[in-house]
């Protein structure tokens, strides 16, 4: 057929330009990442050891769950919905999101998700096929039966619309060389080896058209499930599922079925313009080829024309589609860890096995020179003249030394860290600093998942739900948006940051109970929930603790109040003793100089001239003593002037009594 010739011509093409470029590295990251020796992975010609270390291993392992924790390490809670502001119940939002969530937990997505980031850590590249399948499955019922008071127990099927993530290995995927990204692609195919018993299903099931195909295929080792294991060469067929832009010319049959044949007999296909010309427009269409035959071919049945693929890149390479994975950062640090291990075991062959030297003319004749303990050497003379032990020198320990170098070498191109020596290290400034750096790396391949595979994966998901499965999940323009935000180690620096922080609070504090809330929002307990609302229900003030809180407040308000009003009559009162004494201050000097005229005009002597004399010297006698008294009166004000200065300092001006408690009567209460 024409178009299995013209899909297969351009898969070939780009599958041929795939392998040049990356298949013999794809192959030996592999290798490197199992532990798997190959002949080709030898760095001289006389290396015997076959040892791999461990280090590109642990790297991939250490990356990959540590991505795996920022996007499950809150449960399954993948993603969330954003609802529209002017909806006003969020029930139909929750309904679909839990909806989706307990199909993707039916369809064990988690898992297929870690293989997904797993061959992006190997490969640089993690590509999902979304698979969209009608199942059953069985659940208990009962069911009455008919003319009989009896209930029948059994089983019935509940059929549902299942959309699955299948992992596909870089080695098994196919793309247009000049795309960057699957939609931007003319076309794009899965290809791999299926059980033949899959295809004969999809037959008798009407997905596929009855075709003659056999239960053969022949050998391709790059397409097999690992490069390393023997290919299995009976029961398969070979598939290749394409997804992208084919001739319409092409696509189409007549109603004898002979339209493939019908068409211009036109082999050429390798020029676009000619395809063009004989077979008109581009349509967005799947086909599916099994052995080189086409057993579907139709327009795109999805209603958004999208392709069911999704793909990210591990570490993003500019204006290519496969990028960069952990592997390929680890690749020559791995390479030098494994020469200078294998050197140092070459050399240990030389220097710890016992080698001897001998006198070959005076051995028996036929002997055969074996060591071992127990065993009897003859010799023809002197053993200690014809025999002698030796070695080739001291292995020297300066190439395992070197080797750690390297493996530190290594996670620093990877990214990663070694886990046992985190426990042992102290976490302060410059270990969160270095730890930093690393948290900053696996969060850009944190967001490159999330926004061009996560988010994809769920969009295209539930546009599936809403075609094929339109009664359970309404059709509606949804807002996803992902939910990972932290890894396992930065998880870990975050706890001991708030920890450390906590440690300088005391108990009674208001952001203890936040800084604990947030302990337990990032520990991974399974009873996180139930402790989080526990300590909610905790801080809520408890109605009757409230209330005779108030209580209590009122009765320290009235005391106050009462204290208040008690003070203000005890200083109009000292007030109204002071302006007496004041006042009585004030008539003294009068009093004074009354008293001091009538003893001056009283026992006067007889004699005129006596009694002017003797009047002017009381005169003067009482001068002085009312200048005296006035001084020590003045005194007396004065100070009488500074008390009363002071308490209206202390008490406030003048006011009457009642006036304060008016006042304090008409002050607003607390309360209110």
């Amino acid at each position: 057929m024409k178009l299995a010739e013209w899909i297969t011509g351009y898969t070939d093409d780009w599958k041929s330009n795939r392998d040049d470029n990356y298949q013999l590295n794809w192959d030996e990251y592999e290798r490197l990442w199992r532990g798997v020796w190959a002949a080709s992975d030898r760095m001289r010609e006389s290396e015997r050891s076959r040892i791999t270390s461990p280090a590109l291993q642990q790297a991939i392992e250490n990356h990959c769950s540590e991505v795996e924790e920022a996007i499950f390490g809150q449960g399954n809670h993948l993603f969330d919905m954003s609802d529209d502001l002017k909806d006003e119940s969020p029930d139909d939002v929750e309904y679909v999101k839990n909806y989706m969530k307990e199909c993707f937990d039916r369809t064990k997505l988690r898992k297929k998700i870690g293989d997904v980031i797993l061959l992006s850590a190997i490969y640089g590249t993690g590509i999902g096929e979304i698979q969209t399948k009608s199942k059953t499955y069985k659940v208990p019922a009962t069911k009455p039966m008919e003319d009989l008071d009896l209930v029948a127990v059994g089983t019935e099927d509940v059929e549902y619309v299942s959309v699955e993530l299948h992992p596909v290995a870089p080695r098994n995927f196919i793309i247009d060389p000049t795309s960057t990204c699957i939609e931007d692609a003319m076309g794009c195919a899965v290809e791999e080896f299926v059980s033949a018993h899959t295809i004969a299903e999809n037959i008798k099931a009407g997905i596929y058209k009855d075709v003659d195909i056999t239960a053969s295929a022949p050998t391709d080792s790059n397409l097999e499930a690992s490069s390393i294991d023997d290919a299995f060469d009976s029961n398969k067929v070979h598939v290749i599922r394409y997804y992208g832009l084919v001739p319409k010319g092409l696509l189409y049959e007549d109603e004898d079925g002979e339209g493939f044949e019908d068409l211009e007999d036109s082999t050429e296909t390798t020029a676009s313009d000619s395809l063009m010309e004989n077979y008109g427009d581009l349509v967005e269409a799947i086909v599916v080829l099994a052995n080189g035959e086409v057993v579907k071919a139709e327009e795109s049945s999805y209603m958004m024309k999208d392709r069911p693929l999704v793909a990210f890149q591990s570490d993003t390479v500019p204006g290519r589609f496969w990028g960069r994975g952990i592997a390929e950062k680890g690749f020559n640090m791995q390479k030098a860890i494994d020469a200078q291990l294998r050197t140092h075991l070459d050399s240990l062959a030389l220097t710890a096995v016992p080698m001897a030297a001998m006198d070959a003319t005076r051995m028996p004749r036929g002997s055969k020179f074996e060591v071992r303990p127990g065993k009897s050497i003859l010799t023809n003379g002197n053993p200690s003249e014809i025999l002698m032990p030796f070695k080739f020198g001291q292995t020297d320990g300066s190439s395992i030394e070197t080797a750690n170098i390297f493996g530190q070498m290594l996670l620093q191109a990877t990214s990663t860290m070694d886990m046992s020596s985190l426990s042992t290290q102290p976490m302060g400034g410059e270990m969160s600093v270095s730890l930093s750096g690393i948290i900053k790396k696996n969060k850009r391949t944190l967001v490159n998942f999330q926004e061009s595979f996560l988010i994809p994966f769920i969009e295209k998901a539930a546009w599936r739900f809403m075609q094929y499965d339109p009664e359970q999940f309404p059709n509606h323009d949804y807002k996803f948006k992902a939910t990972g935000s932290l890894g396992m180690l930065a998880r870990e620096v975050e706890q001991v940051q708030m920890i450390n922080l906590l440690k300088t609070l005391g108990p009674d504090t208001p952001i203890t109970p936040i800084l604990i809330e947030g302990i337990l929002e990032n520990s991974s307990m399974p009873d996180r929930q139930q402790l989080i609302t526990r300590l909610r229900e905790a801080q809520r003030p408890n109605p009757e603790e409230q209330q005779k809180q108030q209580i209590e407040m009122q009765l320290l308000i009235e005391n106050a109040k009462a204290e208040i009003a008690h003070l203000y009559a005890k200083a109009d009162a000292e007030k109204s003793l002071a302006q007496k004494y004041l006042a009585e201050a004030e008539s003294e000097p009068e009093l004074t100089r009354a008293k001091m005229m009538a003893a001056i005009s009283t026992n006067l002597p007889n004699e005129d001239d006596k009694i002017s004399a003797e009047f002017d010297r009381r005169v003067k006698i009482a001068e002085l003593m009312l200048k005296e008294a006035d001084m020590e009166q003045n005194k007396e004000i004065v100070e009488l002037q500074m008390q009363q200065k002071n308490r209206e300092k202390q008490y406030g001006p003048s006011e009457s009594n009642a006036t304060r408690e008016a006042g304090l009567s008409s002050e607003p209460s607390s309360e209110g």
